[in-house]
């Protein structure tokens, strides 16, 4: 059986609409990068560690862990601290395009396999009301970048260019090649 070391819905969701059996067990690491460390970097370094952490109390297991970030430039853009924070994200994020990152971490025995998913992201630009009014309604509060590609959010991207589940959370296509590389999918 798969562990999947994050209690995210949407990861869950992703997984589940793809046919793809697992339990959960959050790795509750903290997420910070390194300083001068690279988005794609510390992504992948996130989600490796997330891995090991739950590998540890699961022995023998595989393991799949991940960690999404939103890149604006050399700024990585995790989820916001509170509601200044995601207003100080959003605001970044208007009229621009932007990375969303995923670092995928596939282990179990006798393998460790870590890779990353990029797509690129084009938004609008948000009128101050807006973003105001999107962060009342709470739904940036718990996403990378401060929005929800799948929610509200969507009425300001008018382009995405790679993987939507991606944005959403988990690059699904990725995660099922790591697990037929690694004879990990029954």
């Amino acid at each position: 059986m798969l562990v999947l070391a994050s209690a995210s819905p949407r990861r869950q969701e992703l997984l589940r609409n793809a046919g793809i059996a697992f339990t959960v067990q959050p790795s509750d690491i903290p997420e910070i990068p390194l300083p001068g460390e690279a988005p794609q970097v510390f992504a992948e370094r996130m989600a490796t560690e997330k891995a090991r952490a739950v590998a540890a109390r699961n022995l023998g297991a595989t393991v799949l862990a991940a960690d999404t970030i939103v890149v604006a430039g050399d700024v990585i853009l995790g989820k916001p601290r509170d509601p200044e924070d995601a207003a100080r994200m959003l605001r970044l994020l208007s009229g621009r395009p932007h990375q969303v990152m995923t670092g995928v971490c596939l282990l179990g025995a006798g393998f460790e396999d870590t890779r990353s998913e990029t797509t690129q992201v084009t938004m609008t630009t948000i009128p101050e009301a807006e973003i105001q009014a999107y962060i009342a309604s709470g739904e940036p509060m718990d996403k990378a970048g401060a929005y929800a590609i799948q929610g509200q959010a969507s009425r300001w991207i008018p382009r995405i260019e790679g993987d939507y589940g991606n944005v959403v959370g988990l690059p699904v296509a990725l995660v099922y090649r790591m697990l037929r590389e690694n004879s990990a999918w029954k």
